[in-house]
């Protein structure tokens, strides 16, 4: 079963149609271009939002969630289930399609 987040532990409102959450650390520099990009691509999408996330932060999620680097970065449905993931800085190209998957 998909995992689910919410508001709650995002600490920021998902996405109408997607949310591109990434989990990042203060010194890398891969998680500044991450950042850049899901901006971006968020910025052109109608209905989702970028929610960037400090992994030592939230370990209880970071935990949670399986994730071993940054960035790492989920992309979630309107209802805020875990439909992708991947980890290192993305292309941008790959976000679109990854969204693909997202938005119905």
């Amino acid at each position: 079963m998909a995992e689910t987040l919410g508001p709650d532990e995002l600490g920021a409102a998902l996405g109408e149609r997607a949310t591109l959450l990434q989990f990042s650390s203060a010194f890398c520099a891969p998680c500044r271009a991450t950042r850049r990009t899901l901006g971006e691509v968020a910025g052109m999408v109608d209905g989702v939002v970028h929610v960037e996330l400090d992994a030592e932060a939230h370990l209880d999620l970071v935990r949670r969630l399986n994730v071993v680097r940054t960035p790492t970065v989920l992309v979630l449905d309107g209802a805020g289930r875990v439909v992708r993931r991947a980890a290192g800085a993305p292309r941008k190209a790959d976000v679109i399609a990854a969204l693909g998957t997202a938005i119905p």
